[in-house]
């Protein structure tokens, strides 16, 4: 009789869940809450909540060809390494007139290689529009710094409706849209990691 084989262990994809808001008051760290509590049923998947109001950085910019300044170093060695590692994100946003927070862009902007040949996820939230315009306006952005956004998103309409006292989500379609976006940040995150590890990713 031959020897059992041992099913191969695929090793869970680390998902660094960038937080862009940094408002007072702010609703941010309940939405986050509620997603990550998605990805720790899954055994496919691993969360590290990188939180921009926790971990702020800088917002001037060294010349080209130039190194960040001491303090600024500090500050970026908070975040960094933490995207670097990741093999995915997902990144949480409301919408501000139109858009994403200038917080948000300010740390795709820091970052470059981080970025490159990696799936993102988002979640939205905001009023009427559940923030869907500024995840529009952050698809070309991720283009840019050659990452991959997957099609499925999870969105909050009128969001201060969506969540009652203790933080738990009263909408259930959200809750499968969660899923689905799981789903597929799982799937390419996967495939472009294998990818990557067999041929260098040119940017």
């Amino acid at each position: 009789m031959p020897d059992r084989i041992e099913p191969l262990r695929i090793e869970p994809l680390r998902v660094a869940v960038l937080v862009g808001s940094t408002r007072e008051g702010r609703l941010a760290p309940v939405v986050t809450k509620w997603l990550t509590g998605h990805i720790e049923q899954r055994d496919d998947l691993t969360a590290d909540v990188v939180d921009l109001a926790e971990t702020p950085l800088p917002t001037v910019f060294p010349a080209f060809g130039r190194q960040p300044p001491p303090g600024s170093r500090e500050q970026l060695a908070l975040v960094s390494p933490r995207l670097g590692a990741a093999d995915a994100f997902v990144l949480v946003t409301p919408e501000y007139n139109h858009s994403f927070p200038a917080s948000l862009k300010n740390a795709i902007d820091w970052h470059g290689e981080e970025w490159h040949g990696k799936p993102v996820g988002f979640v939205s939230y905001g009023g009427l529009s559940g923030g869907l315009r500024a995840v529009e306006h952050l698809r070309v952005v991720m283009a840019e710094v050659n990452a991959t956004t997957i099609r499925n998103t999870v969105s909050f309409h009128d969001v201060w409706s969506r969540f009652d006292e203790d933080g738990a989500c009263k909408d259930p379609a959200a809750d499968t849209a969660a899923k689905a976006l799981l789903d597929q940040l799982a799937w390419w995150g996967h495939a472009l990691r294998e990818a990557k590890s067999v041929r260098r990713y040119v940017a």
